[in-house]
């Protein structure tokens, strides 16, 4: 891809920034730091330092024998995202951007999330960098998730319910950018999915591409070669670019990502702007933002990140759906099988490969990103099998 456009924030046709001139004044400014301080060898360094010693890095990239045996044909392992501090992948980005705004002389920190595993990483890294934390999440979203609000809250954030629309991820997505262009002067959000205008969409893929720089070499070691295939699971996609990140260049490896069936922004959506970027969104007949629909908070966005929208686009990855159904049933599945309970957004992944395994033989491999653990969903799941 070229350089200049990448630095602009466009992959293909996708990305870019459309937002009020004051904004983009103040994400101008944010572009020019994550630049300057990404290879900065001393923040470099202080990254490393709280990957190892905080998120508990590099997690392990787990052969799951039972589970291979059980669906039979290709080796499956798991990256073991679920094993970070936290819970999940988003601890990754939380960690980066805390460590950007620290040098950026930032006090307020604000974010979105859905699922709730980005507002606890958040709440989480502002608790040890003594922060102001303000979350914005969906009503709807609080009421799925009240467990995490209240870890959130017990690391000394505040929780703000937003009732606008469905109070959904979109809406908190909304409410953020409404408080940036409101407080830009003192404030740093602190975006965690792969979307938004740009620096954000880079900015999250770098800080999350720590997870396929580790499975590819991870399974190297193991198995002395590359993977078949890399599933994951995407929302706004910051766990699924991770995942890619370091095999966007190996033809021979398949990129899969998988959505629900009542969200499938890559499967049926139209290029179109969202949230200050341009990316496949699913449109009502009006033109608008469909309303959308997931039993796991975390994908239930009517967009995806501009990478991803390139990467179908472009043919590169793939994109599948699966329904909420085989997702219960994936849950329960690894549950059972191996002993690792998986987040809601996870089992997506977990449901794909169990289709897709059959469809491959016994000398292949697929890794999939299990970018979340399931304590945050197991009383919903409870209350759903009942």
């Amino acid at each position: 891809m070229d350089q200049q456009l990448k630095q602009e924030g466009y992959f293909g046709e996708f990305g870019g920034s459309f937002v009020p001139p004051e904004l983009q004044e103040v994400l101008s400014y944010l572009s020019e730091q994550f630049y300057k301080f990404r290879d900065d060898p001393e923040f470099k360094e202080e990254l490393r330092y709280y990957l190892s010693e905080y998120v508990g890095r590099e997690n392990p990239l787990t052969y799951a024998e039972r589970l291979t045996k059980a669906w039979g044909g290709p080796k499956i392992y798991l990256k073991r995202e679920d094993l970070n501090h936290t819970g999940a992948h988003k601890i990754n980005n939380a960690i980066g951007q805390i460590l950007l705004a620290k040098r950026m002389g930032a006090k307020r920190i604000i974010a979105e999330t859905g699922a709730g595993q980005h507002g606890v990483a958040t709440a989480t890294a502002c608790a040890m960098f003594k922060m102001e934390c303000i979350i914005y999440m969906g009503a709807e979203d609080t009421r799925r998730q009240a467990l995490n609000v209240f870890r959130m809250e017990l690391l000394g954030a505040t929780v703000v319910p937003v009732h606008k629309g469905q109070g959904r991820l979109k809406d908190a997505v909304d409410e953020a950018l409404d408080d940036l262009v409101r407080n830009y002067k003192n404030t740093f959000y602190l975006l965690g999915s792969a979307v938004g205008p740009h620096p954000f969409p880079t900015m999250v893929k770098h800080f999350q591409a720590i997870i396929s720089e580790e499975s590819k070499r991870q399974i190297v070691e193991k198995e002395g070669r590359l993977p078949d295939a890399v599933v994951a699971c995407t929302g706004g996609g910051s766990n699924a670019i991770g995942a890619f990140a370091h095999y966007i260049d190996e033809p021979s490896v398949r990129l899969i990502g998988v959505e629900p069936d009542q969200a499938p922004s890559l499967t049926q959506g139209v290029p179109s702007i969202i949230h200050g970027f341009k990316c496949l969104v699913l449109l009502d007949e009006e033109g608008q933002p469909k309303k959308t629909y997931s039993i796991a908070a975390g994908l239930d966005y009517p967009g995806i990140g501009p990478e991803h929208s390139h990467l179908k686009v472009s043919g590169r990855a793939e994109y599948a759906t699966v329904t909420n159904e085989e997702v219960l049933e994936a849950f329960q599945e690894l549950s059972r099988t191996e002993g690792i309970i998986p987040a809601l957004e996870s089992a997506h992944a977990v449901a794909y490969a169990k289709q897709l395994a059959p469809t491959m033989s016994e000398d292949q491999i697929i890794i999939v990103n299990l970018s979340g653990r399931g304590d945050k969903d197991v009383e919903q799941v409870y209350q759903m099998l009942k």
